[in-house]
């Protein structure tokens, strides 16, 4: 009887004794929320990031709606964001009842093109909202100096960058306020969870208030300045934070290797294109391995081929401005965005973790190399 391959899944989380025992440590303690795990998960993360403050929220979402909250996002207004990328770059200012507009992105780098954002900048534009898409990080400076040449608000979505460095410098220690997220296929989870970097103390005053369902600082437990949000963390999902910041240089490196090794292995196979590779000013902080395949690849054929041989893979990422919701709602089609809709037909996510084995890197590959060919 024929054996079936083991399948390589498409990621998996790096979890070891250490998270075990804090999160034991909080089931112990009897403090599962509001408790002082929180307040040690943001200051580790921020002295990480190299800013001066932290707020953990309960997802990467959660604490992109709250900075266009606090950025007077409304309706009427217009925020400017990616086609590709996940679809809470755009949810979280549609939320405040402001329009979506996508400017396309470059095709080496899959982020914004500061021209097209420049020229899709209106009366009505309020915010830009950047995405490092897959952990490679986005032109932050011109965008910056769009933002502010047109008084506008710039929100950084660095939901899967955790560790990236632009022009010499962490993520998150730039200036714009950041928000990372920790679900289980990051570079570092909490299971749910985000984290937003801020450099303003206001900011993060009001960060902290608002994804409490608008307490003040110092009023009491039923008393609300604001209205507000249940975007709060616990202590559990906190204590996995910790643990896993606590490795998180060496989940760097391992990630880094998993994707040295994908390259090795990927040269001289035709019809795939391997990730944009790092330069002075960007270093990837590799939350998945994207390929880009060739025009004229079946991809629905490359992805029946991988699955044939136990392989996980994903389409990634479909643009959001044709998801069917934005179709409905904003009458959004082909044509708007044809590089990002471009790569969306073509890019495929390969199975990427900090663990990956060599050998099942070598299967995936091979695999891939018989889909393609």
């Amino acid at each position: 009887m024929k054996q079936t391959q083991r399948a390589i899944p498409l990621s998996a989380p790096y979890i070891d004794e250490r998270e075990e025992e804090l999160v034991l440590e909080v089931l112990r303690s009897g403090r599962l929320s509001l408790g002082p795990m929180v307040e040690r998960f943001e200051e580790l993360f921020a002295e990480a990031c190299g800013a001066p403050y932290a707020a953990a929220v309960s997802s990467g979402t959660a604490g992109l709606h709250l900075l266009c909250r606090i950025a007077g996002v409304g309706p009427g207004d217009e925020v400017i964001t990616s086609p590709y990328s996940f679809a809470a770059s755009a949810n979280c200012f549609v939320y405040e009842g402001a329009s979506p507009v996508f400017a396309d992105v470059d095709p080496a780098t899959l982020n914004l093109d500061p021209a097209a954002v420049e020229a899709a900048i209106t009366e009505r534009t309020k915010a830009i909202v950047a995405v490092d898409i897959f952990g490679y990080p986005c032109e932050l400076d011109p965008l910056r100096e769009l933002a502010a040449r047109h008084g506008l608000a710039l929100i950084q979505d660095s939901c899967e960058a955790l560790g990236a460095d632009y022009r010499g410098a962490r993520l998150g220690s730039h200036g714009p306020s950041a928000v990372f997220a920790f679900y289980p296929n990051k570079q570092m989870t909490t299971g749910e969870g985000g984290m937003v970097t801020t450099h303003s103390e206001e900011e993060w005053r009001l960060l902290k208030s608002l994804r409490n369902q608008g307490r003040a600082d110092g009023g009491g437990w039923l008393e609300h300045a604001r209205l507000g949000f249940n975007y709060r963390l616990d202590d559990v999902h906190a204590a996995l934070g910790i643990a896993q910041l606590e490795k998180l240089d060496e989940i760097l490196a391992r990630r880094a290797a998993v994707a040295a090794r994908y390259a090795e292995l990927l040269q001289g196979i035709d019809g795939v294109e391997l990730p944009r590779a790092d330069d002075a000013e960007h270093v990837r902080s590799w939350f998945v391995y994207v390929v880009k395949l060739a025009e004229g690849v079946d991809r629905e054929g490359v992805i029946g081929e991988l699955e044939r041989q136990g392989v996980q893979t994903a389409r990634y990422l479909p643009c959001i401005h044709l998801q069917p919701y934005m179709r409905e709602l904003h009458g959004f089609g082909e044509g708007l965005c044809p590089v990002a809709e471009d790569a969306a037909r073509r890019t495929l996510a390969l199975p990427f973790h900090t663990a990956l084995d060599p050998g099942d890197q070598e299967r995936v590959v091979e695999a891939l190399a018989a889909g393609v060919g």
